[in-house]
């Protein structure tokens, strides 16, 4: 589309199109301009797109028609970094897309479809997922006379859709959207090590969106419950919760050392969980039998979690009032 600068932590993105006319504020967005600038004007009503913080039309080096968007900048997206990082972030980079998608289909330029869905268009800010080229969007749903012409092709499998007595796909543009993020991001993202407990209820969201037995309201919603299952800690409410072990309780001490590895972990030198209580830290120290303590930070993660780090020994205990550590005294 143009070029990118980065300017600490926004971005310039510049583009040329020769047959667009000028305009002063909002107006001038006409012809070519069009796709780009209107998606661009409505970015700041959905959290799931860049921040745009302001755009300029204006000659540049002797080009004529150069528009310049000032946006903020994420990280690019990379697949394998993100299939290494835990349940909890990969299920946020899921949420947030279905957030965004949800937006799109019920936006006030009607269903937007999101033309290229390779990861490539999308970046990273915060920890959740925002696409990029709102310009390569369209927001024609297509026409048809009979359900043959609402044909969708996708490389392992197709789809027909009903045609309506308005002569359109019904729901295409919402539909191909949520085919691929099924394609490009839930079957890689959301089962991989999750909480047992969860793993049914997940495994459903990724099979409906597969075979496109649910839109985006009901994906969205049950996307929304999930969060607030993990959220509130009912996902552990069917859970055995008998400790095999027991455990002498140290306040304001913390174990610097004694660390060993575990997958995923926030801490790539360490084994660092996030638990809901601290029964769930006990049970995932049970878990490991090179669990011998753990110990509860001050931190907690996006959904409200406390961060904490589980010890191979504890032989070697130091003072600090942000921390509570917990020493297993039984096997």
């Amino acid at each position: 589309m143009g070029r990118l600068r980065q300017m600490g932590p926004i971005s310039a993105i510049t583009g040329t199109w020769k047959s667009a006319e000028r305009r002063t504020g909002p107006s001038y967005c006409r012809a070519a301009l069009l796709p780009l600038c209107r998606p661009l004007s409505r970015a700041g009503q959905v959290q799931a797109a860049l921040r745009l913080y302001g755009y300029c039309y204006q000659d540049s080096n002797d080009i004529p028609d150069t528009l310049t968007a000032i946006t903020e900048l994420g990280s690019p997206l990379e697949m394998i970094q993100l299939l290494q990082t835990s349940w909890e972030d990969r299920f946020r980079i899921c949420l947030s897309l279905v957030r965004l998608l949800h937006y799109l289909a019920h936006s006030p330029l009607g269903s937007v479809t999101l033309l290229d869905f390779r990861p490539r268009q999308f970046v990273i800010v915060d920890g959740e997922l925002k696409v990029t080229d709102l310009d390569d969007a369209s927001i024609e749903e297509s026409s048809c006379t009979s359900n043959s012409d609402c044909f969708m092709e996708f490389p392992a499998r197709n789809f027909t859709l009903p045609c309506s007595v308005e002569g359109r796909c019904q729901n295409m543009n919402e539909k191909r959207n949520l085919y691929n993020a099924y394609r490009f991001f839930f079957t890689y993202l959301l089962p991989h090590s999750a909480p047992p407990s969860l793993r049914p209820l997940l495994d459903k969201i990724v099979n409906a969106t597969g075979e496109l037995h649910w839109g985006i309201d009901e994906t969205a919603a049950q996307l929304e419950r999930v969060l607030n299952l993990y959220k509130s800690g009912e996902y552990l409410q069917n859970t055995t919760r008998i400790s095999k072990s027991e455990y002498r309780r140290v306040p304001e001490a913390f174990i610097p050392d004694e660390n060993y590895r575990c997958w995923p972990s926030y801490h790539h030198k360490g084994c660092l969980l996030s638990v809901f209580d601290v029964n769930e830290a006990i049970e995932i120290c049970d878990s490991y039998s090179q669990c011998k303590a753990f110990v509860l930070t001050n931190q907690t993660t996006w959904t409200g979690r406390q961060l904490v780090f589980f010890k191979a020994a504890s032989n070697h205990i130091m003072p600090d009032p942000d921390k509570i550590t917990y020493v297993k005294v039984t096997d």
